[in-house]
């Protein structure tokens, strides 16, 4: 949460809930996770931003959630089999039957 009261109550209460956009992606095989928000409203509005990001940066099948949650343990999740090791790919092993 971004405000005094928030941040004051997840103090006594713990880690409390806030808004997310929670967005995946296809190519590259990714979650990100973007927020806190104090409302819904202020997710959804801020959501069209992040998609338009990624989609200049060529993010292909991006898919948008706005939720209610606790804080992400990562912000941003890759598919460790679409991630080359080495900085190159195998056409021998794709990771994937």
């Amino acid at each position: 949460m971004n405000n005094f009261l928030g941040r004051f109550l997840d103090n006594i209460f713990g880690q409390s809930k806030a808004w997310w956009v929670e967005i995946k992606t296809n190519q590259p095989a990714c979650t990100y996770y973007f927020g806190p928000f104090d409302s819904e409203l202020e997710a959804t509005t801020a959501q069209s931003g992040y998609i338009e990001d990624l989609e200049q940066e060529g993010a292909q099948n991006i898919r948008p959630l706005v939720q209610l949650c606790s804080h992400p343990d990562q912000l941003t999740i890759t598919d460790e089999w679409d991630t080359p090791v080495g900085g190159f790919s195998s056409p021998a092993f794709s990771g994937r039957p």
